[in-house]
């Protein structure tokens, strides 16, 4: 991961995480570990992502990753974690710029923001391609793309989009654009590593379409 402790927040909001670090080592501990296991997963996949594997790579005992992490499941729900706060403070950042900015086509700029996204993040694409996501892990991947929804909501709102109300229809328009973006985006990725250009161009105009649609409604 590009910071160390990226995602520890979020992380320790999962009841999987058995304890929360309070103290600075302990935490650069925790998030020391956390970048072995994104290591171990992209060269090798979540089967390697045993706790004793773990433990040896980033020369910690296997007591003292207990104490955090109990089990492989525990491992990846905290690896998802991170993942998902990165990428909803990319969507916290392109909500502030909308705010200021006036983009002449929101879909594209949305599109390619997270393209990049999946293009550098290899563990996430090696965790959401692999197999091996615990239930806790695709319950809260479901969470997640509900606060990515209301972060398009935000941005179309701050983009001043002529909208019908903002109201719960409004929230499950945001919600099914995001399930369908993020189903062809991983389509396009598992495709080509960079990201099937033809196939992201096609997610982004079903998607203009889609808003073409929704601001028709106001």
């Amino acid at each position: 991961m590009s910071e160390p402790t990226a995602g520890l927040d979020r992380a320790a909001g999962l009841a999987s995480l058995r304890r929360t670090p309070q103290q600075a080592r302990s935490r650069a501990r925790l998030a020391r570990v956390l970048e072995t296991a994104e290591r171990v997963l992209i060269d090798e996949g979540t089967g390697a992502l045993t706790t004793t594997r773990i433990a040896a790579e980033a020369k910690v005992s296997v007591g003292s990753l207990y104490q955090y992490l109990p089990d492989r499941g525990a491992i990846i729900e905290a690896l998802a974690a991170g993942y998902f706060a990165k990428l909803e403070a990319t969507m916290d950042t392109l909500v502030e710029a909308a705010t200021v900015e006036r983009w002449e086509d929101p879909v594209g700029v949305l599109v390619d923001a997270y393209a990049e996204i999946y293009r550098t993040e290899h563990g996430f694409r090696a965790l959401w391609f692999g197999s091996g996501l615990t239930e806790r892990t695709r319950a809260a991947d479901r969470a997640h793309k509900r606060r990515m929804a209301d972060g398009i909501r935000r941005v179309l709102l701050a983009l001043d989009v002529p909208l019908p109300r903002d109201d719960e229809a409004l929230a499950r328009a945001c919600h099914a654009a995001v399930l369908a973006a993020d189903a062809l985006a991983q389509e396009a990725f598992r495709r080509d590593p960079q990201g099937d250009t033809a196939l992201l161009d096609e997610a982004k105009t079903m998607l203009r379409g889609y808003l073409t649609a929704l601001t028709a409604r106001s």
